[in-house]
């Protein structure tokens, strides 16, 4: 559960290659209250496209970068399979368009 306020930053970033029963994270977020954009990269950090989500809405996350700006307090439900690695061998944060 991530609560969130208006104008915070979720830097882009992608899931970096992990030993374990499976390749990459995968995750689902669930808007539980607020208003989201998630802006979408190719694992080259090029920019796709970008999508709104509202109050009830969800995103599967199953390769590539992503990011996200917080357009009205959210609060966001994040489910991600592990096992789980510490945050430098898990994540790779770059510069994208938020």
């Amino acid at each position: 559960f991530l609560p969130h306020k208006k104008g915070n930053i979720i830097n882009p970033h992608f899931h970096k290659e992990v030993h374990r029963n499976i390749s990459f994270t995968q995750e689902v977020l669930f808007i539980k209250k607020g208003k989201v954009v998630v802006n979408f990269y190719a694992p080259d950090k090029k920019y796709i496209c970008s999508r709104k989500l509202n109050k009830g809405d969800f995103v599967f996350i199953c390769y590539g970068g992503h990011g996200f700006k917080i357009i009205k307090d959210a609060e966001i439900i994040e489910v991600k399979q592990g096992p789980y690695v510490d945050r430098a061998h898990d994540k790779e944060v770059f510069e994208g368009i938020e």
